[in-house]
């Protein structure tokens, strides 16, 4: 978590649960990019309804919740997103509407990394 503008430090939160049209993610790897670190120094507001004080905008890992209306992914499917933080969690909540499957094959570290450099 981001106590002030660049500094960081480990807490322990709740354990998110899925509600109406959300996962959650059991995060393996979760990319680092200057995004990030503009989101740390607070230049890069976190979007409504996302985590501004816990940095991690794209993710990659497996399904263990799926909340009611969810549809297309099972637990232990192998999911990555694009997010607007928490990425660097244990676990996050997405939308169901952001996920993508991981390809078979592809490592957890580049799957962590693919949803930005993918949509930039």
């Amino acid at each position: 978590m981001i106590d002030a503008h660049g500094t960081f430090r480990l807490e322990q939160r709740p354990e998110p649960v899925a509600g109406p049209g959300t996962v959650v993610v059991r995060v393996r790897a979760a990319g680092l990019n200057a995004a990030d670190l503009q989101q740390a120094r607070g230049d890069y507001p976190a979007p409504p309804g996302w985590p501004a004080d816990v940095p991690g905008l794209e993710v990659a890992g497996e399904v263990e919740q799926v909340g009611p209306g969810v549809t297309g992914v099972v637990p232990g499917d192998r999911v990555m997103a694009l997010v607007g933080g928490g990425g660097h969690a244990e676990r996050i909540t997405v939308p169901a509407d952001l996920l993508l499957p991981v390809p078979e094959g592809l490592p957890w570290e580049e799957a962590g990394g693919f949803p930005e450099a993918f949509s930039t």
